[in-house]
């Protein structure tokens, strides 16, 4: 029999925006899937450890645990379940941004990101610090910085639902980096509520289906419009996939996958 993964994103999907996953909530939703012998992966552009910090104790408590893969920076980082209560998540695969695009080439996309951060006071939006976080096989950029407060967060939120700040800023990116010769080369997607993916083209959240060939994959996801970094996989996942609104949703999209998959079984 084919085994089966059900893949989420992360932020707005398993867990409200940067806070921590609410066991109570899809706790038992989670292992139902598991207990039901299926896989669970979880597929973020964030990085190891904002993952590892929000999903804390579903990572280190949960039976299910042991079925689950983490997936960070879209995939193209990989950690194997681990097999015993004492052994960790093990890293399998790992891809470098820096040696895809060439040093000097990296070196000329970091030098744009600066000068549109400059350029971004203009807008009036909030200024915080940790505004370009290299993640090894992405960049994620947040123009108000991530180490902005829930406040100043929903501002950053109001202004651009009603400016449009980011759709102007990735126009403006696409056009300067088209100039460098860098764009062919490389995708820029919303990356939550504040802030972008860039990286490498096809390393989009795709790659983590490398993981899994002649697998059934589901998907779930909150950012599943064109610009939005669930986009590609929404539509490669085809009737598997599903677009939620946050974790409430969320629970009931899996127990209609566990009702769907019993279905076929």
């Amino acid at each position: 029999m084919r085994k089966t993964i059900v893949m989420f994103d992360m932020d707005g999907t398993l867990t409200e925006a940067r806070q921590a996953f609410d066991y109570s909530l899809l706790g038992d939703s989670l292992y139902s899937l598991t207990n039901a012998g299926v896989d669970i992966g979880i597929i973020t552009g964030s990085d190891e450890d904002y993952l590892r910090e929000q999903m804390g104790e579903f990572l280190l408590k949960s039976s299910s645990r042991y079925k689950t893969h983490l997936m960070p920076c879209n995939g193209t980082k990989y950690f194997r379940p681990p097999k015993f209560a004492n052994e960790d998540f093990r890293l399998n695969t790992y891809a470098s941004m820096k040696a895809a695009l060439g040093a000097e080439n990296y070196r000329k996309l970091i030098e744009e990101l600066i000068l549109s951060q400059v350029h971004m006071s203009s807008y009036g939006i909030p200024l915080t610090g940790h505004f370009i976080n290299c993640r090894g096989s992405l960049i994620n950029w947040c123009p108000i910085g991530r180490n902005a407060d829930e406040e100043e967060r929903e501002l950053f939120k109001t202004l651009d639902q009603a400016e449009r700040i980011r759709e102007a800023v990735i126009a403006e990116l696409k056009a300067m980096l088209e100039q460098k010769g860098l764009l062919r080369q490389l995708t820029i997607k919303f990356g939550g509520d504040t802030s972008f993916d860039i990286y490498p083209k096809g390393w989009d959240k795709t790659y983590g289906l490398r993981h899994f060939q002649g697998w059934d994959v589901w998907f779930v996801g909150d950012r599943c419009e064109e610009d939005g970094n669930d986009y590609e996989i929404f539509q490669a996942c085809e009737d598997r996939s599903y677009d939620t609104t946050g974790p409430a949703h969320t629970r009931q999209i899996v127990e209609e996958i566990i009702n769907k998959i019993k279905e076929q079984t």
